[in-house]
């Protein structure tokens, strides 16, 4: 017998539900081949967007600097104050005239410039590092001064800080090392005293915000000391736009150490620093141009590296961009 015909017999509907079943079962195995690679595609594009690579190589090129200046006499070749005359002025390795013996060259000394960037990365970074964090307490202390007692206090900060933004810091350290003369200690405290305004402003008004926030609020209710309140309480929640500052405020900090020492009013010798090296070789620039290349690209790279990480440092810390 011939199975009953129409849309609506078993025979069809059986038929019908099989194809219908084998397509869905296509679809989804193809899915499930597809969701693997579409999902490895989707977190590399958002590890990307979260890390931008331009931002981690310049983590990575500062990662370096800290490494070479952490291990400076280990990985140093030679003394960096050490004299050989008979190799005054010798071409870097990869030019005529050059060896191996000295990768980098010499300077005027016969000084290896190899070691010398080796250890003036470590006093430019240790300035530089101390500086800004010398000028974060101070401008964060005085901040905190001035919003909690305000009056008078809060007139004779904001003054200090309307001072030294209309000065150019330059124009101070200038003097202040003319009449004070100079050290290490007395030149790291200078570079700490750089950019405090901002820190002092950033803070002073950060805390006044935060001060009428409900926590804050709440926690000045119960009787907590204005020091718990301040750094319990109300430094952890305005702490990532110090960090943010902290980030554009050290290569500001490293420019103008290298600017100083650069006019000899710096890093004195037997010490040596990036902008010391560039003072020396400042005489050679056309006879031994390698004396003050080196130095010059260390600190362009620094500079630049510290920039782009504070961008994306910024771009992650600050909620008014939304990310």
């Amino acid at each position: 017998m011939v199975g009953p015909k129409g849309s609506g017999s078993p025979v069809r509907r059986a038929i019908g539900y099989t194809m219908t079943n084998k397509l869905k079962v296509e679809s989804t195995l193809t899915l499930s081949a597809e969701r693997p690679q579409n999902d490895f595609r989707t977190r590399i594009r958002r590890f990307f967007e979260r890390y931008p690579p331009l931002s981690m190589i310049a983590a990575l090129w500062l990662v370096f600097m800290i490494f070479v200046a952490v291990f400076a006499p280990l990985i140093s070749p030679y003394d960096f104050t050490a004299i050989d005359l008979r190799a005054r002025l010798q071409a870097p390795a990869f030019m005529a005239g050059g060896n191996w013996n000295h990768p980098f060259g010499t300077d005027d000394l016969g000084r290896d410039v190899l070691s010398r960037l080796i250890f003036s990365i470590r006093m430019s970074l240790l300035i530089a590092f101390l500086g800004t964090i010398i000028g974060a307490i101070l401008g964060t202390s005085l901040g905190f001064l001035a919003a909690h007692f305000r009056g008078w206090i809060d007139d004779i900060v904001m003054a200090g800080i309307d001072f030294q933004a209309s000065l150019p810091f330059f124009i101070i350290a200038l003097a202040f090392l003319a009449f004070l003369g100079n050290n290490l200690v007395l030149f790291i405290g200078l570079m700490g005293i750089y950019g405090w305004e901002r820190y002092a402003r950033l803070t002073r008004g950060l805390t006044l915000a935060a001060m009428t926030h409900g926590y804050a609020v709440a926690v000045n209710t119960l009787g907590a000391t204005p020091i718990r309140i301040y750094l319990r309480h109300i430094l952890p929640n305005i702490s990532s736009a110090l960090i943010v500052n902290m980030t554009l405020n050290f290569p500001g900090t490293i420019i103008l150490e290298s600017s100083l020492s650069f006019l000899g009013i710096g890093i004195q010798p037997p010490l040596t620093s990036l902008g010391n090296m560039l003072g020396f070789g400042r005489d050679y620039l056309t006879t031994a141009w390698w004396i003050t290349v080196s130095p010059g690209i260390t600190i362009f790279l620094a500079t630049l590296a510290m920039s782009i990480l504070g961008d994306w440092v910024r771009d992650r810390l600050d909620p008014t961009l939304g990310l």
